[in-house]
């Protein structure tokens, strides 16, 4: 049981964080090129408006409304969960993004348009990869807070880790070692995961101290 929720309990997390990426870059691109260039202004308003509800609102309550609400034809939980929390994670990997995109320099965007690039085809060829590598670490850290965040799915009756410890206590009437059995296996993910975050840093920093790879073919 344990294995089987840590499975769902990582699916979900793996499977919300890639819809949060492009939720996040998707409006973040979109708030930059409305600053950089005035256009897509609605967009922008529209873009904001979510970051500030979503931001603003429990994810408990976003995934009773989509479990109990929206999506309450459908009785695929797992999918739900990780949808709400890719929605959720979206708001959060948006203000990372714009970070990384602010990051990179103005005369990035200039270069591109004189060499008759258009604003889209600037962003997608020269800031997008600049931006991603420098918000790369934020982005796995968002990672790791969701797969301890989306131990609240057994709100909704969605078996992860953090659902069976009570399913077990009910049969058993022990309350003590099913919780630290999932503690457990929840923080030997989080060390696994964090260690692999070190990596990458370590890496991205023995980049920049050898000019970025990219000009130096690495």
């Amino acid at each position: 049981m344990y294995l089987e929720g840590l499975g769902n309990t990582l699916l979900i997390a793996l499977i919300a964080a890639l819809i949060g990426i492009v939720i996040g870059v998707v409006m973040a691109m979109v708030n930059y090129i409305n600053k950089k260039t005035g256009r897509l202004k609605v967009l922008s308003k529209i873009c904001n408006f979510y970051i500030t509800v979503v931001r603003g609102t429990p994810v408990v309550l976003q995934l009773m409304i989509l479990y109990f609400v929206v999506f309450a034809f459908w009785d695929n939980g797992i999918m739900i969960g990780a949808i709400t929390f890719g929605m959720n994670s979206g708001a959060y990997v948006a203000e990372i993004a714009r970070s990384g995109f602010e990051s990179v320099d103005d005369g990035q965007m200039e270069a591109g348009r004189s060499l008759g690039l258009s604003t889209w085809q600037t962003v997608r060829a020269i800031i997008i990869p600049q931006a991603l590598r420098n918000c790369l670490p934020p982005l796995f850290n968002e990672f790791i807070m969701l797969v301890k965040e989306t131990a609240i799915v057994g709100y909704v009756g969605i078996y992860d880790l953090g659902k069976i410890p009570g399913l077990i206590q009910s049969r058993t009437f022990d309350y003590l070692f099913p919780l630290l059995i999932a503690a457990l296996l929840y923080l030997a993910v989080v060390l696994v995961l964090t260690r692999i975050l070190h990596i990458i840093e370590k890496r991205l920093a023995k980049s920049d101290r050898n000019g970025g790879g990219v000009g130096n073919g690495k």
